[in-house]
């Protein structure tokens, strides 16, 4: 046998599923992650050995997909993690499926699942229930969803090691901040351990999860979505509590976003473990004489918009001119390059060369309003920009009460609707400060409409979707709104800014858009009574006045 024998990957697409129909062979799907070192340990370990390569190539169709550049394929058909080998018709039903695989495991699946195949055919495969195309579990917005979420912080919490859950821990940066308005001590201390754990002390940045309960054993990939929620998540922590162990990392965090992942226009989507010995145990410059881990600069959509938000967040908190010209730079970068390449309002998941990737993704459109309403109440501009893609993504992507996760159309299972809760919170989220910003209830009915898709099985949700109770809470009462009658930039504006409530959203230069306002000051609003302050004491007085009522 040829010792040269290798896979002969296919592109994900229409031609792979013809082949497979053609020659009456399953697809052998294998997701894989350029960041994913036990996906590169699979290539060199199973995919390598000549006998394996050969029994896929002649018994399967076998399709090599990058989960960050095809979304909603990872979310179609991923096994619980990475790599997935998922086995499937030449319709792209589900036969079945395993994470990594040995040469010895590999072999056994290949053979199971060609027995399957020769008794049963494409009769075998099967459907997601989460594609089955059943109706959301819809119910009632109501304050107990928030009390069920704020209860699962304290069933799930570690308090010997702080984080949620009793096996491996990730940040969760969107639980902490639901936490720190409910239960800051658990958001604080989970904080801690993260900062503890898994920063990276030396070039900053943090690796994606510890595998064991007590935060040992970190996996070290560095994630673009994971570092700039993360900077998001201690600038609020910092907003709260004033600490500059807060403040640092992600000071340290954004040093690293925009200096080892920056492409001169954007930031790039990850960085791999280091091959060969432990190059995150060496100091700088013994790194220096070390192979750098492997890194993808691909600009994704989703993930610089969520990373300008959260440099915008900070320098909001801090001044830092570094964290705002960035952001700036990103925010343009967006919109020359992935917001309105199609169409006007539409965003493209990523461009790489010749290399377009997918449009109009539910997660990159709600990252991408709530970075442009976040620049509309730091910069004074941008709310435009989020409302073109707002609206492009209700038009195309709001349908039966709720958000699909894209398009419903595409090979394999891509034609089948996917309606994800987590992106529908993050759309939800973004919609509220739109409806805030524009002064438009049709972005609130939406996002009330689109977290009601859920709520009839809300006590279900788990402590990982926290932030579902987040954006509830927000549909049962009065937000925290401030408009600032005064330049962008000025002490006014800078204190409304650092009112210590995260989820408030401000509105500058309200005096250029209704006369009521008088040049200088800054109003609370209340439903439709407006408390004044003309100085920054004044307006933490107020605030704190309306707190106490």
């Amino acid at each position: 046998m040829d010792d040269q024998t290798h896979v002969e990957w296919r592109e994900w697409g229409q031609e792979a599923f013809d082949e497979a129909q053609e020659s009456n062979k399953p697809v052998l799907l294998s997701l894989s992650a350029t960041w994913c070192a036990s996906c590169h340990e699979m290539d060199t370990e199973t995919y390598a050995e000549p006998r394996i390569a050969a029994n896929v190539n002649d018994g399967f169709v076998p399709v090599r997909v990058d989960v960050d550049r095809h979304p909603r394929v990872r979310e179609r058909y991923n096994m619980g993690g990475f790599p997935t080998t998922a086995f499937l018709t030449p319709e792209g039903k589900l036969l079945t499926g395993a994470m990594y695989l040995g040469p010895d495991g590999m072999r056994q699946v290949l053979d199971r699942v060609r027995e399957m195949w020769d008794a049963k055919g494409s009769e075998a495969g099967r459907v997601p229930r989460a594609l089955a195309g059943n109706p959301t579990p819809a119910g009632e917005v109501t304050p107990a969803i928030e009390e069920h979420l704020a209860g699962q912080l304290g069933e799930k919490y570690d308090p010997q090691f702080a984080g949620w859950g009793s096996d491996a821990k990730f940040p969760m940066p969107r639980t902490v901040e639901f936490a720190l308005k409910r239960e800051r001590d658990q958001a604080l201390r989970s904080l801690d351990a993260v900062r503890d754990h898994l920063l990276d002390d030396v070039a900053g940045g943090f690796f994606r999860y510890a595998a064991n309960r007590d935060w040992s054993d970190v996996n070290h990939e560095k994630l673009l979505d994971t570092n700039a929620a993360l900077v998001r998540a201690f600038a609020n922590a910092y907003l709260y509590t004033g600490d500059e162990m807060y403040r640092e990392p992600a000071a340290e965090t954004i040093d690293y976003l925009t200096d080892d992942l920056w492409t001169g226009l954007a930031v790039g989507g990850s960085q791999g473990p280091a091959e060969g010995r432990d190059y995150y145990l060496l100091d700088a410059e013994e790194r220096m004489e070390e192979r750098r881990p492997r890194t993808d600069l691909t600009v994704f959509a989703g993930g610089n918009a969520l990373a300008a938000e959260a440099l915008l967040t900070y320098h909001a908190y801090t001044d830092d001119d570094h964290a705002r010209e960035y952001a700036e730079r990103i925010l343009d970068s967006l919109q020359t390059d992935l917001v309105g390449r199609e169409r006007e309002g539409v965003v493209t998941h990523y461009v790489a060369g010749d290399d377009v990737g997918e449009s109009l993704l539910l997660e990159d459109h709600a990252r991408v309003v709530a970075a442009f309403c976040r620049a509309e109440q730091v910069l004074g501009e941008g709310v435009d920009v989020a409302r073109a893609v707002a609206d492009v993504a209700i038009d195309e992507l709001f349908d039966e009460g709720s958000f699909r996760d894209g398009r419903s159309e595409g090979p394999g299972m891509l034609d089948r609707p996917l309606r994800p809760i987590d992106s529908t919170v993050e759309m939800a989220d973004a919609l509220l400060d739109l409806a805030l910003l524009t002064d438009d209830e049709r972005y609130r009915d939406v996002a009330r409409e689109s977290v009601a898709a859920f709520a009839g099985a809300a006590d279900r949700i788990g402590v990982q979707v926290a932030s579902y109770g987040g954006v509830a809470a927000r549909l049962c009462r009065d937000p925290l709104v401030v408009a600032v009658a005064d330049d962008v930039g000025s002490d006014l504006h800078r204190a409304a800014l650092r009112i210590a409530d995260h989820e408030k959203v401000v509105i500058p230069d309200a005096d250029d858009v209704d006369d009521a306002y008088e040049s200088g000051t800054a109003y609370l609003l209340d439903g439709d009574e407006r408390r004044a302050a003309e100085t920054p004491e004044e307006l933490m007085a107020t605030v704190a006045e309306h707190a106490r009522l």
